[in-house]
Order: structure tokens, then sequence, then C-alpha cells
């Protein structure tokens, strides 16, 4: 398995999604009901054609109906299903199709919005897609008609599941089953605009027409207060503030407001649309022109052009009455603007302290 070197060099070991672990799991349960055996350990094709094999940790062939589960890695990732055990049990059936099931732990799909029907089980379509290419291919080498039921499980899952965005994306009793390369890469951002994207997606399915972005909890909990905002309606942006603008862009609601912390948030005004520490620092010295140019003293100014943090500047203005808050949000707006373009998209920035206090708004 090829590893990813960051930039404290070490390395990371890229893990499997829960969709190559279904796919695996299928397709050793399918060619043991087809020659009797089990294949462990199990060779699969991704899409962007590796070959990986996993072996077994569950096999079982009886009553006309063939088990085999697959123990999720996702490498050096913190994904949640690390360690989970992914099911599949499949039967063969008189129609020439192939169903698809969600067993224990896998959820359903209770609003419209995501690229599944409402009701259908949560096995997103490009593992479906691989589940269904490997069972024809199956099917063609042993003289098989395909008509199989498959169905994925994942022991545990429901109460994982409260640990991710699935029910803020409408998806009820279990994980989603998950992956459009087969590849998890660690600390990928991909996966997380993934979210931010479906959530917009779930929102403007549903009517809603107010969605409000936050950069964390905190942020997220003091703008659904002000705007008693449903849950739908919160899109878990974290520091992917440009994933989801340029995704509103492209898909506008009505109205939608960006809510942060006072550092996040002035990182956005200074122009960065990623927001990681990794990839975008505070500016003292942009902090320190800002105080000037809202009418601060020489004593002021040179304090916060020296201070350590962000929060430390923050409350360097107040003790001023400089409304550095507002001024931020307002740049930040200004920053938000130019992506949306030409989108009829009203927008407003709203930014809190670490309890969650209101200190800066934009004009918009």
């Amino acid at each position: 398995m090829e590893d990813i070197l960051i930039k404290s060099k070490k390395t990371l070991k890229r893990g499997w999604t829960t969709g190559a672990c279904a796919l695996a799991a299928t397709q050793a349960a399918y060619t043991a009901l087809l020659s009797g055996k089990f294949p462990d350990p199990v060779k699969i094709s991704l899409p962007q054609g590796e070959t990986p094999s996993f072996p077994l940790a569950l096999e079982k062939l009886s009553g006309g109906v063939a088990k085999a589960g697959i123990i999720k890695d996702a490498g050096d990732d913190p994904d949640v299903t690390h360690g989970v055990l992914v099911i599949a049990a499949v039967r063969m059936i008189k129609e020439k199709e192939i169903k698809f099931l969600g067993g224990q732990g896998v959820g359903k799909v209770s609003l419209p919005g995501l690229p599944l029907p409402v009701g259908e089980p949560a096995i997103n379509p490009k593992p479906r897609e691989m589940i269904r290419s490997a069972i024809r291919k199956l099917a063609d080498h042993y003289s098989h008609s395909g008509g199989v039921e498959v169905k994925i499980a994942i022991p545990g899952g429901e109460l994982l599941a409260e640990k991710t965005w699935n029910s803020r994306l409408g998806i009820t009793g279990g994980l989603s089953i998950l992956g459009t390369t087969g590849v998890v890469r660690p600390f990928s951002c991909a996966a997380w605009i993934h979210s931010i994207h479906r959530g917009i997606d779930v929102a403007r399915a549903n009517g809603l027409q107010h969605i409000a972005g936050s950069t964390g909890k905190t942020s997220e909990a003091a703008v659904k207060e002000i705007y008693d905002l449903p849950a739908h309606a919160l899109v878990d942006m974290g520091d992917f503030a440009g994933g989801m603008l340029k995704y509103l862009r492209r898909n506008p609601v009505s109205r939608v407001t960006i809510a942060g912390g006072f550092a996040k948030v002035t990182k956005l005004a200074q122009g960065f649309l990623d927001l990681h520490s990794g990839r975008s620092h505070v500016d003292f010295d942009w902090l320190a022109s800002s105080v000037d140019a809202l009418g601060a003293n020489s004593d002021l100014i040179d304090n916060v052009h020296n201070a350590k943090s962000a929060g430390h500047v923050l409350q360097l203005s107040q003790s001023h009455d400089i409304e550095i808050g507002n001024w931020v949000a307002s740049r930040a707006a200004e920053t938000a603007l130019r992506v949306l373009a030409d989108s009829p998209i009203k927008l407003d920035v709203r930014v809190f302290d670490r309890g969650g206090a209101l200190v800066g708004r934009s004009n918009s």
C-alpha cells in the first residue's frame, strides 16, 4: 500500500473505505455461493486500478446464504469506522437483478437531497456500482444469472453513527457505506468537503432557504439560537470556507450566515479560504493596521502588533472600545462575497468569542 508523506515528515498509511470493504465482503460471499468456497484473502479491483486483498474475518455458508466479513482498516486516518466489521450476506433470487438491503448498523435515507431515494439503505451509488460490477463478472465466470440480494451490515453502527453527521444529513439508524475510490487518505479534506456539499443538498431539497456554516460547535450553537435554525440548516463548515462557498455559488440558497470564532474569521477576513492552522495564519500586522484604522492609540496598536494570540487582540480591542469584531466580520464578508461572485445569495458573518458571545457582525 502506498503511503503519504506529510509536512511533519511522518509517513501516514492509507486505508480502505467502507465501500471497499463491502465490495470485498460481497465478492467473497458470492464466490462462496457459486463455488462452495470462500476466497481468503479476497482480491478486489478499485476504480483507479488498484487491486488490494483483504483477509476474511467472518465466513459462513448455510441455508442458501453466504456471509463474509471484513474488518475495516482506515490506516492512520482518525476515522470513526476504523476497526468495524463490514458484513455482506448474499443469497440468490429468481429475478435477474441485484437488490441491496441494509442490515444491522447501516442507516436508511429519510430525507430528500441525497443521491439515493428516501427509504433506501445508505449504500452510496459508487459502492453499489463497484459491487454490481464484481457480481456481474463472477456471474459470467460461473454462468449464473447474477440475480442476488446483497445485505450489508455493520454491527454497532447505530452507536457509531451518533458521532457522524448522518442524522443531520437525513440518514437514520446507522452508518453509510461510502467511498468513490475505495481508498481512505489520512486527514484528507475531501471527505469533509463532501459532507458539506451533501448538507447543502439536503437543506435545498427540504426547502430551507437560510443555512449557516460554522467553524465549530460553539459558533454553531450560538448562531442556531440567534436565528432559530433547524438542524438541517446547520453546515459544519470547519476550516473549509472555500469548499462551502464555491459549492453554494453553483447551488445557491437565499441566505447564508458564516459563524465562527474570532481567529478563524480573522483568517477569512485576510482573504484565506482554508482556515486550518497548518495552511493559514493570523497576521498580527494586519490586525494592528485594522485597529489603527478604527482609531486605536499607538500603545494599543503596538500591543496588538506584539500579541501572541487572536483572542488577546480581541480582549485588548474590547477594553479600548475598538469594534474589531465588526471590522473582521465585514472584511470576512467581503472575502466570501468575492467567492460567491454574481450569486443572488444574501450573506452575513457573525463572530463569537470562546464562550459563544457575539462579538462582531457584518453589515450585510
